[in-house]
């Protein structure tokens, strides 16, 4: 998976109806900016500290754009900062954002002040491990066997018992729980520096809050799902994030966690149905487009329910809206 994305964002611009997936940002303006007025009124209440914006997996920079935009109608107008590896997503990037710095890693990105962070679809496309309940041979990770130019799953013959939750251990047979040691690892870096130097983290995304049972990989090209053994590095692999797993990572930090809440919940405790009311009297050609995009972000049986928002805080900074 890691591999196999590695390559696939290298090469090529995902997103939008000519790509393979659309993300919230690409949606409509409204998320971007209910984002960037969060950030904002987080720092304001933190009394206005120096920050800097740091933005991982920002895609074409649309989120971040959109974010700053309304940010700097309050006054604050941080350092940019993007953790993204893909050179053609970095030249998106660059148009929209033009003043942005571009590192590999968040280990790039200065330390000299509280950070303000956001993930957006970033932790779904970590590399994730599946174990899988053989039955009477215990559980067993699931790897990947190659056969000339046959990619297949295969079980492995290492037992795996001793690291399943008690209350999962007795699952059927065929049964699959996900771990994602990459997204733990990147979970404790954020929240190392958040801890050491303040600020705030936004994390949204499709997930659940586990652990729980299911088999979530996923691959999809052409805005369609495909096998995700078939041609890798040709498709967008993801799998859902467990948002209870990231969680109990930052809280062993000694950060404090919000959520998680519904996409859904969170825009609408922002204010985008007057947010989406303001676009449309300015722009009465649009208004039905832009209440379809409304629609889209926040109703259950869209992006609303399936996507989770979870905040989180340093020690000393305030409670964020939202997440009551």
């Amino acid at each position: 998976m890691g591999a196999a994305n590695t390559h696939y964002y290298a090469t090529r611009d995902p997103l939008g109806a000519r790509g393979d997936f659309t993300t919230a940002p690409e949606v409509s303006q409204m998320f971007g900016e209910l984002i960037g007025l969060w950030l904002a009124d987080l720092w304001d209440r933190a009394g206005r500290p120096e920050v800097r914006f740091v933005e991982l997996g920002p895609g074409r920079g649309t989120l971040a754009a959109d974010a700053l935009r309304a940010m700097a109608r309050i006054g604050l107008t941080p350092p940019v900062h993007f953790v993204e590896t893909s050179p053609t997503l970095r030249a998106a990037q660059a148009e929209r954002v033009p003043h942005a710095e571009w590192h590999l890693d968040l280990l790039g990105v200065e330390d000299d002040r509280p950070l303000l962070i956001v993930a957006n679809e970033f932790f779904d496309a970590l590399p994730i491990r599946q174990l899988v309940s053989t039955g009477e041979g215990g559980w067993r990770e699931r790897l990947i066997a190659c056969q000339d130019t046959l990619f297949l799953p295969v079980t492995g013959d290492r037992g795996f018992d001793q690291i399943i939750p008690p209350h999962l251990r007795g699952a059927p047979p065929g049964s699959v729980i996900e771990t994602s040691p990459a997204s733990v690892g990147v979970m404790r870096g954020l929240a190392k520096r958040l801890l050491e130097h303040g600020g705030a983290a936004l994390v949204i995304d499709y997930g659940y809050e586990g652990p729980a049972l299911g088999d979530t990989l996923q691959a999809v090209r052409g805005h369609q799902y495909v096998n995700p053994f078939d041609t890798p590095g040709e498709a967008d692999l993801t799998a859902h994030v467990d948002f209870g797993t990231l969680g109990a990572a930052a809280a062993a930090e000694g950060l404090t966690v919000h959520g998680p809440v519904t996409q859904g919940a969170l825009l609408s405790a922002l204010g985008i149905d007057a947010r989406a009311d303001a676009l449309a009297r300015a722009h009465p050609d649009r208004a039905e487009g832009i209440a379809e995009d409304r629609a889209r972000l926040v109703d259950d049986d869209k992006m609303g329910e399936l996507f989770k928002a979870m905040a989180l805080t340093a020690p000393g900074w305030p409670e964020p809206e939202g997440f009551a």
